[in-house]
């Protein structure tokens, strides 16, 4: 929004930023993984990273004050806050299995996961009116605010970490060899991948096409993006009862067909303001919904699946690709954008997004009924 509003990026631009805030996963992932394996220290990790992108952020609010944001600030800005969420996700993944009995992964994804999704809740609402009332800069001090919020919490736990891994040959690869040679983990990365790309090339236009095509008001906007947390609110709370249900397999399966494919109603918008934002919400709320049922299900199988020595580096290695084509789905959003328009742009995001979940179709998923037991 501090693009689209305070500084008139164009569809290229915002492309570009979006871009700037991903490519560190595309970057450093690998080596941060084996980083952390190698160093231990998840929880201090986690914490510097925290504090590190809420000085980062309140850097924005403070040069539009003077007078001096541009567009290089805010590259710069998204760069390295991108960077230190890298070493914050791959940390994270490692401290969980600390924190949580095995036969509760399930459960504690879900709780973390709607924990997550009620933040969301207040956050984009009470973002967007701050957004209408003072301006684009002044909601991120909020937003800096929460991470130091989140230094303190996580300053109270101690939890008992695995110890360091002494570096070897091929240390740094180890991750990826691991992931790509898994009957069952390559397949949901090739999935999870091609949904993040086409999401991606989608969400880099999402805000301009809302605003300018639309004309979505900033707090109506916030409203809208409000809806996929409670969506994902209800999600986090089903998603339990539908893995029993279905077997976790399937339901992971069916969360990567439910998160892009309500995406299909955003550029079917169009009529009256209530329609355009009845479309918006209902969007919003369904992929919020696929999308805790996807993470929380892939996310427990992952923690089931991968041994103890390998967890940051498979986290590293998963994200250098899952993630790492997020980036190259902005740049090509905002490509599209500028060549073919908007609208037909956000068809192909969304239309994408749902053929990811082809890969899963020969995959060990669909038979899945518990959490796999762990690789030695």
């Amino acid at each position: 929004l501090v693009g689209v509003l305070v500084l008139n990026a164009s569809a290229a631009q915002m492309g570009l930023l979006g871009a700037a805030e991903l490519v560190p996963n595309l970057l450093f992932s690998l080596h941060a993984g084996a980083l952390v394996d190698r160093l231990g220290r998840r929880r201090q990790t986690m914490i510097f990273t925290a504090i590190g992108r809420a000085a980062l952020l309140a850097t924005i609010p403070v040069a539009y004050w003077l007078g001096v944001l541009t567009l290089t600030q805010l590259y710069v800005v998204g760069f390295l806050v991108g960077t230190m969420s890298v070493l914050f996700y791959v940390s994270y993944m490692t401290l969980f299995v600390s924190l949580v009995p095995r036969e509760r992964y399930l459960e504690a994804n879900s709780l973390l996961n709607g924990s997550r999704a009620l933040s969301f809740v207040a956050g984009p609402s009470i973002g967007g009116l701050l957004v209408q009332a003072f301006s684009a800069p002044a909601a991120l001090i909020v937003d800096s605010c929460s991470f130091l919020v989140s230094a303190f919490t996580m300053s109270s736990i101690h939890p008992q970490e695995p110890p360091a891994e002494a570096a070897e040959r091929g240390h740094v690869k180890a991750g990826m060899s691991y992931l790509w040679h898994s009957p069952m983990l390559r397949p949901a990365l090739l999935a999870t991948a091609t949904i993040n790309f086409f999401n991606f090339v989608f969400w880099a236009l999402f805000f301009l096409y809302a605003i300018r095509s639309l004309g979505v008001s900033a707090g109506a906007l916030g409203l809208v993006i409000g809806a996929a947390s409670f969506g994902g609110v209800l999600g986090s709370v089903l998603t339990g009862r539908i893995s029993r249900r279905l077997g976790v397999g399937p339901a992971f399966v069916l969360g990567c067909v439910l998160f892009p494919l309500p995406l299909v109603l955003v550029p079917l918008a169009g009529g009256a303001e209530w329609k355009i934002l009845a479309y918006l919400f209902t969007a919003e709320f369904l992929s919020g919904f696929g999308v805790m049922i996807l993470d929380i299900t892939f996310g427990s199988i992952k923690a089931a699946l991968v041994p103890d020595r390998l967890r940051a580096r498979v986290a590293g290695a998963y994200q250098v690709v899952n993630y790492g084509v997020r980036p190259l789905g902005a740049l090509a959003g905002g490509a599209l954008g500028t060549w073919i328009g908007l609208q037909p742009t956000l068809w192909i995001g969304a239309l994408g997004a749902i053929a990811g979940v082809l890969w899963l179709i020969p995959s060990p998923f669909l038979k899945l009924r518990e959490l796999p037991e762990a690789d030695l």
